[in-house]
């Protein structure tokens, strides 16, 4: 078969392909094309009238068969003509259809444009996946914007992309749970702005495999790994000796050395602000708007005591979730205290942490608070308080 007979059909219009096939005009160029191109478009026409899904699903298979065969010698115009077809069929197939056609279309650099970006948009993590991970027709634009709005399974398979951008990787460090910071980090092409360092540094802090991996990493700028290394326990710092390059071993080890030579660092003082928050409570004046005085006065110190009070966990902790890189985990002793939205909005917009949580985060974390349990955050508080005592044990 001829591919350049193929384009029979008007293209649809509008964002990811929601328009119509035009079959007016396919049916008038039907009689001036060949058998073999007259076939495909029967079984197209079929496809769509029909309402089976076996039928849509083989059509599918078809058309997709025909791209791949002949793509790369195809016009654009061609070229547009499968992709408003292959929209078609993708918007009446089941998951497992969607995710075959992907898995075939990531690696093609010639790929129809705008079905892999509804096959990256797609919520179902079996169908994006592959495009999110192996597509080179996804720009950075599109990618910052699932990587700003879609599940954590779509931030794990971006982390895996080759060449990801400063724009993308600091999406995902502000967003990213625990599996997708460490994925990230492993990703040895993907490039990074300092508050992305800085943050997947943070996110370190009481992850060890986290730790490695980021201690590994020869891109990282000697502050952060610095700061990584003061963070790191004795055993942690044994296995970056132990399993680094010798590259990196020497720099870890000069490091080690600095720090070594470093005074201590006085603990941080919160006494006043623990005496200033005990008072409050005692005198029934501990509440939602005393805490957003104390945000709107820039005092996080007494937001840190007054959550920790609240929730009876020390305020040393208390302060490392208040001011750390990760808005989810604020959430939790947030929603624990039972503080309604609009005070902890307040704290996420002006707690003392750079950058400033995004739009996009904010409105996520709007979400996850509505989700969010107060008995489940009650438990997880009290799994800290248990972590908390076995770390001071030690």
């Amino acid at each position: 078969m001829d591919l350049h007979e193929v384009p029979l059909l008007t293209p649809m219009k509008g964002p990811h392909c929601h328009g119509r096939l035009d079959k007016t005009k396919s049916n008038k160029r039907l009689n001036q094309v060949q058998q073999p191109a007259f076939s495909i478009i029967t079984e197209l026409e079929d496809a769509v009238s029909s309402g089976s899904s076996a039928k849509r699903v083989s059509t599918l298979r078809r058309v997709t068969d025909l791209f791949l065969h002949d793509g790369e010698r195809l016009n654009d115009e061609q070229v547009k003509v499968f992709d408003d077809v292959l929209c078609f069929l993708v918007a009446r197939v089941e998951t497992r259809a969607r995710a075959e056609l992907a898995k075939r279309l990531a690696p093609v650099d010639y790929a129809p444009f705008e079905v892999i970006q509804q096959l990256a948009f797609d919520d179902e993590i079996a169908v994006a996946a592959d495009v999110l991970t192996n597509s080179s027709r996804l720009g950075t634009e599109t990618l910052v914007k699932i990587a700003s709005t879609k599940s954590q399974d779509h931030l794990l398979a971006i982390s895996g992309r080759a060449n990801l951008p400063e724009v993308v990787t600091d999406v995902i460090v502000d967003r990213g749970e625990t599996k997708v910071i460490r994925r990230l980090a492993n990703n040895a092409s993907a490039r990074f702005s300092e508050a992305g360092y800085s943050g997947m540094v943070a996110h370190a802090e009481d992850d060890d495999q986290l730790l490695e991996i980021l201690g590994l990493r020869v891109d990282l700028p000697i502050k952060f790994l610095r700061d990584l290394l003061r963070r790191a326990k004795d055993a942690v710092r044994d296995r970056l000796m132990a399993i680094a390059p010798q590259s990196v071993r020497d720099e870890i080890q000069r490091v080690l050395g600095d720090i070594a030579r470093e005074p201590a660092v006085p603990a941080r003082d919160f006494s006043v602000a623990e005496q200033l928050i005990k008072l409050m409570k005692s005198l029934n004046e501990l509440d939602e708007a005393a805490i957003v005085k104390f945000v709107g006065s820039g005092k996080f110190d007494e937001v840190a005591a007054a959550l920790a009070v609240l929730n009876d966990v020390p305020t040393d902790l208390m302060a490392r979730v208040v001011e750390g890189t990760r808005a989810d985990l604020l959430l939790i002793p947030c929603k624990a205290a039972g503080l309604d939205w609009l005070a902890v909005e307040s704290i996420l917009r002006h707690r003392p942490v750079v950058p400033a949580i995004s739009d996009a985060s904010l409105w996520q974390a709007h979400r996850d608070y509505g989700r969010l349990s107060r008995e489940t955050a009650q438990r997880t508080v009290r799994f800290w308080q248990l972590h908390n005592r076995i770390e001071k044990a030690n």
